[in-house]
């Protein structure tokens, strides 16, 4: 699927075919999404439709694996309560899922020191050791030299910044450092602002699990710069407990990189094209000003 916009009538359609207990729900519009278009569904639900060829495959995942893992997991995630079956009205799987209250923080950043807590506490409890059949992924949780090829392009987005020089020593140690020996631990796979949600400050939920996998904790863990305030780190580190000298330089390089991918989006949005998200330029010059303060 190319990524493209559906309209209300659809989903009300597709829930009078399949979950018609739910089908009079008030239902409302919700701005972002990538992958996935979402309505809010009364107060307590979400129905989300995949928009881009990669799509139903990330639903699929998220379908499958949210729910083994989100019972143990210490913030609110948009758990699947039901499936949409692909249909003659919509040829791909959807999902109904838990609606997480709040304001991703592309929007409304966290800003309290005290998240740093909350987010060890969160990503402690899901990273542990994955099952054999989890799901792995091409860019995700893998050893960071295998993302060599093309990052030169990467870092064009800030080649007349004075920081790009500092960005690119932090991004060759993380290459540099000793790979992950442990076994697969889960991962969410893609911890940006967009894919967090806030209130007063605090991180209160996560959401879209749809890159979720098993590997290198490092990506994660390169959410201690990209969300959190500035000065944070080390006290998330140290609530974490389970990181050594290796394990936060590839921290560190996964935060460069994607801050890169942050301001690349951002740019294109704010030039009107396509796919592109205006809010997240800022965010990923934060995270890049967060991880440099790290040196």
């Amino acid at each position: 699927m190319d990524e493209i916009e559906f309209e209300q009538a659809l989903v009300r359609a597709l829930l009078r075919e399949q979950h018609p207990d739910l089908a009079e729900l008030e239902l409302r519009d919700v701005d972002g999404g990538w992958d996935n278009q979402q309505w809010r569904l009364g107060q307590e639900l979400a129905v989300r439709l995949p928009r881009t060829e990669r799509a139903p495959a990330l639903l699929h995942t998220e379908q499958t694996w949210l729910p083994v893992l989100a019972n143990r997991l210490p913030l609110p995630t948009p758990i699947p309560v039901r499936i949409g079956k692909p249909s003659r009205l919509f040829e791909h799987t959807w999902t109904i899922a838990r609606w997480v209250e709040g304001e991703p923080a592309d929007h409304a950043p966290v800003t309290r020191i005290d998240a740093a807590e909350v987010l060890a506490k969160f990503l402690g409890a899901l990273h542990v050791q994955a099952p054999a059949s989890a799901p792995t992924n091409p860019t995700r949780g893998i050893p960071l030299a295998g993302l060599q090829d093309g990052v030169d392009r990467w870092f064009e987005v800030i080649a007349d910044r004075a920081s790009a020089d500092s960005a690119r020593e932090v991004w060759e140690n993380a290459v540099a450092a000793p790979v992950w020996q442990g076994t697969p631990l889960w991962l969410h796979g893609d911890l940006h602002p967009a894919n967090v949600i806030v209130r007063d400050g605090m991180l209160a939920g996560v959401i879209d699990f749809g890159e979720m996998c098993a590997g290198d904790p490092a990506t994660d863990l390169s959410a201690a710069w990209i969300l959190l305030p500035a000065g944070a780190a080390s006290r998330f580190f140290d609530a974490y407990g389970q990181a050594d000298e290796a394990t936060i330089a590839r921290a560190r390089g996964w935060a460069v990189l994607r801050a890169l991918g942050l301001i690349r989006i951002g740019q294109n949005g704010r030039r009107g094209l396509p796919g592109g998200k205006p809010t997240w330029e800022p965010a990923g010059y934060a995270t890049l000003e967060r991880v440099l303060a790290a040196n």
